[in-house]
């Protein structure tokens, strides 16, 4: 019998509703379903690995939240869009048991979408991990004054900016904060990193595409009110002047579901970004 989950927002009344006709689809088609709420990341953990697809119903912020269950499992993944972008939700409520149906019969590809780990090096020592699957940003405090970080790239010093915060995201998190702080936007099945100044001050240097084999290392050398570290833009962290993210690959990608006959990235990039005529 086939496996499927359901990880959901609790707070979208639209997510219940869907539950309700996903749970009537699993009865009706012979599927053994069960569900979380996508912040249960414990749950999510323990049910994926012997899952044939864990379905998000929500937004690309409860994907983001459901992937930090889904981890290194390797489940098939598939998002239901409830909420307003959809990049990495990419069905429509409305096709929902169409979706489920094409997956129960093996009619889809995999894409593995690459994903980064952030590591927080605190003063007293102490190392506070962090998985991504869109990007790690170290961001200025409370206080409308830029912060400076210095960026090494494998030992290399690359820059030291002046600006409102720093992102390092993944291809999948290009289309996120790094674009809107004008960085390019890579096909999501790369395996690199980008890095790209938030706001930067007299820097001609603002964006820069690394490989995988790289480390990035972000330092926080100068911040009025501290500063803040965010994780896919779901967890805050305060970080403190002297202490340093460490950003590297992670070997185990996330596998996303892509459906037959489903928008190729390049005509969603064109509608959901507006970057070109409808």
């Amino acid at each position: 019998m086939r496996r499927f989950g359901f990880a959901f927002n609790p707070t979208n009344p639209q997510a219940r509703a869907t539950l309700e006709r996903a749970r009537a689809w699993c009865a009706a088609n012979g599927v053994d379903g069960w569900e979380a709420e996508a912040d249960d990341g414990d749950r999510i953990t323990a049910e994926c690995r012997e899952s044939d697809l864990v379905c998000v119903l929500g937004g690309d912020g409860t994907f983001l939240r459901a992937a930090r269950g889904i981890g290194d499992s390797a489940a098939p993944t598939l998002g239901v869009n409830l909420g307003r972008v959809g990049f990495l939700a990419k069905v429509e409520t409305d096709d929902l048991e169409q979706a489920l149906g094409k997956v129960a019969s093996g009619d889809f590809a995999l894409e593995d979408r690459f994903r980064i780990e952030a590591t927080l090096l605190r003063a007293d020592g102490e190392r506070v991990r962090h998985a991504c699957l869109n990007e790690v940003v170290v961001a200025r405090g409370p206080r409308v004054r830029m912060i400076q970080v210095e960026v090494e790239v494998s030992g290399s010093h690359l820059a030291t900016w002046v600006s409102d915060g720093v992102v390092v995201a993944t291809p999948t998190g290009s289309t996120a904060y790094s674009f809107s702080a004008g960085g390019s936007v890579l096909d999501p099945r790369l395996r690199n990193m980008i890095i790209t100044s938030v706001a930067g001050y007299l820097s001609p240097l603002r964006s820069v595409v690394a490989g995988e084999d790289h480390q990035v290392r972000l330092i926080l050398r100068q911040a009025v009110s501290g500063a803040t570290i965010s994780i896919d833009g779901q967890w805050d962290l305060p970080m403190a002047v002297g202490e340093t993210v460490e950003v590297r690959a992670l070997p185990v990608p996330l596998r996303m579901v892509e459906l037959s006959g489903g928008t190729p990235f390049y005509d969603l990039l064109r509608t959901k970004a507006s970057l070109l005529p409808y």
